[in-house]
């Protein structure tokens, strides 16, 4: 009895020792030594824009916190589609991001089967990083002091009035095609490489307004290089709380968020997607990060990789129905 005690124990052990096999010749976590060499986060738009700056402190504080440097690639083109193309194209391995905007969400239905690779199926959303108001931003010189007076210029001088935007089918042209369509005025839209070029546009005089983000804004309302109008969202920002609304202005049913979130390329490991996610929400929460989203008129927003996927594809829909609206050329 005694042996087949002893027996039945070291089978049991036997066993016991081989269900720890697939643990200790499991694969690492992928998570575990990532990242292990540079990052790169490709901002698709040109340097000085409002991606870029806001792509920036986000790298600089992910470079602290992973302990890896956040190299910046500025690769604009194509209403931010090629530098996302490029990674979209890249290894999925967490090493290659990019900063994304709106604008990629409007490209979807705008740019057609041109569109060199699929928003929704060939990446996965990292997190959405801000919530921000576009800013009507008008040159001095021109006539109109309010939103009311600019529609009463358009109404009586129709297609005379320019307004700039970083990009065929960015938020920015499709923020000022919203406004001639709900206003019932005709304007003529100058596209630009990047909300850099445009803003030297508007303070240069080459065009009369633009819609553009508060951060990239801010500096040139402060010293009276530009005139602000109205902000694009709902409510006021508290950021310029003495600032109306389109709504407010004369534009019933104008409503336009912008926002910024974080995109790798599709089949990066859940726990990488995990580790990213986790590094920003805690980056956005830094006393000093959130001080310069507030300043900036930025919501710090820090969703999960599922709820950034939801509201993707609820912009999506949202800009479908706008460009057919309004009648927007699909590529």
């Amino acid at each position: 009895m005694d042996m087949k005690r002893r027996q039945l124990g070291k089978i049991s052990a036997a066993l016991a020792g081989a269900a720890l096999l697939p643990r200790a010749f499991a694969k690492p976590d992928a998570a575990a030594t990532y990242p292990s060499r540079p990052i790169t986060l490709v901002i698709p738009f040109e340097a000085g824009g409002g991606t870029d700056i806001i792509g920036r402190v986000i790298g600089n504080k992910l470079s602290e916190v992973l302990g890896q440097p956040v190299v910046i690639e500025n690769k604009a083109g194509g209403n931010g589609s090629i530098g996302a193309n490029k990674v979209a194209k890249s290894a999925p391995d967490g090493h290659t991001l990019t900063m994304v905007t709106g604008s990629l969400t409007v490209n979807v239905t705008l740019q057609g089967n041109k569109q060199p690779y699929d928003l929704l199926r060939d990446f996965v959303p990292v997190t959405q990083i801000t919530s921000q108001p576009y800013v009507l931003v008008a040159n001095p010189a021109m006539p109109a002091k309010t939103l009311a007076e600019l529609i009463a210029l358009a109404r009586a001088k129709p297609g005379t009035l320019n307004f700039g935007s970083s990009g065929i089918g960015g938020l920015s042209h499709l923020s000022g095609e919203l406004f001639a369509l709900l206003a019932k005025i005709k304007m003529t839209h100058i596209p630009y490489k990047g909300g850099s070029p445009a803003m030297n546009a508007v303070i240069g005089g080459q065009i009369q307004m633009l819609f553009s983000t508060r951060i990239q804004a801010h500096p040139f309302i402060t010293s009276g290089q530009l005139r602000a109008l109205a902000v694009s969202t709902a409510t006021r920002t508290p950021a310029a709380p003495d600032l109306p609304t389109m709504q407010e202005g004369g534009v019933p049913g104008f409503e336009v968020a912008g926002w910024y979130g974080m995109l790798a390329p599709a089949g990066t490991p859940a726990a990488i997607v995990e580790k990213l996610n986790h590094a920003i929400v805690n980056i956005l929460k830094m006393p000093e990060v959130r001080e310069r989203m507030d300043f900036d008129g930025s919501v710090a927003v820090g969703s999960s990789s599922a709820a950034f996927g939801a509201h993707l594809r609820s912009e999506v829909e949202k800009w479908r129905r706008v460009i057919h609206e309004a009648n927007i050329p699909i590529g």
